[in-house]
């Protein structure tokens, strides 16, 4: 029998399925609800301030328009309530500045922070431009944070100039990208849920595997049979207390490696999850 693994969970743009997402109630929550891991969305404003939302384009007063075409005040003034979803219970509720976002860390000294930059902002600005204010923003948390992009030259810039850790989103899980992520030899490797195949095995390193898009246990221990070590979900509650649940039926680790240190009956803390071979 293989050793017991580790799966970690992540709180993929805050406690989303609650609030609304890259939003400081959404990450509240996330933190809140004892998640170690949290991803955001960064994009670049007008002045050179990086914000934290998904899409390069917003919804503003006057009608679509991107990220990089507003300064900060005018981002942080638009309504990120999502209405369609939430109603009228979050109103007043608009983008957050990174900074904002990281001055919640010093609620919780032991949350991770995945700050992935958008593409957007790096095709408008170019990667040094983009890395270096990211980079800036992240200093005093630097220890809490990892610069992850689908731009490849943008999470190298990261590793290069200030020695941040890194996280590729990769665009594919074929032998092209395996051949640039073993060159690269990042700390983290992103992928979309969707973007695996029927029969896969992720492939081991000294980078660890984060697969978004999971919503619910089944699929988490499944990607952590192939090699997952981290899940992001959107649904951080729902999920989490299920892996906490499945963690709480599986008999304690006897391999020193393995044992869990401090809380393990929170959220955030790595769940327990028994090793399958790859199908």
């Amino acid at each position: 029998m293989k050793p017991a693994r580790f799966l970690h969970l992540v709180a993929h743009r805050g406690d989303a399925a609650g609030h609304p997402e890259n939003t400081l109630p959404a990450l509240s929550s996330a933190l809140d609800l004892g998640v170690r891991f949290i991803e955001v969305d960064v994009q670049m404003s007008a002045n050179g301030v990086p914000v934290v939302v998904r899409d390069h384009m917003v919804m503003s007063e006057a009608g679509p328009q991107s990220v990089v075409e507003l300064t900060a005040a005018e981002i942080c003034k638009i309504d990120a309530s999502q209405p369609q979803k939430f109603g009228a219970q979050f109103n007043g509720t608009c983008i957050p500045r990174l900074v904002d976002v990281l001055s919640l860390l010093t609620k919780r000294p032991q949350t991770t922070v995945f700050v992935s930059v958008g593409r957007g902002s790096v095709a408008h600005f170019g990667h040094d431009q983009v890395i270096a204010q990211v980079i800036e923003a992240l200093k005093p948390f630097r220890a809490r944070c990892i610069v992850v992009s689908s731009d490849l030259p943008a999470v190298h810039r990261a590793r290069q100039t200030a020695g941040f850790p890194i996280g590729w989103s990769i665009p594919a899980l074929d032998t092209h990208t395996r051949i640039k992520f073993e060159a690269l030899q990042p700390e983290y490797l992103f992928c979309d849920r969707g973007m695996l195949p029927e029969r896969y095995s992720l492939s081991r390193g000294p980078w660890r595997w984060v697969v978004r898009d999971v919503p619910t246990l089944d699929v988490a221990l499944d990607v952590a049979a192939h090699g997952a070590d981290f899940v992001a979900t959107a649904d951080v509650r729902a999920l989490g207390e299920a892996m906490r649940a499945h963690a709480a039926t599986l008999a304690p680790p006897r391999n020193p490696e393995t044992t869990i240190a401090g809380d393990d009956t929170t959220i955030a803390r790595t769940t327990l999850v028994r090793a399958q071979p790859p199908r």
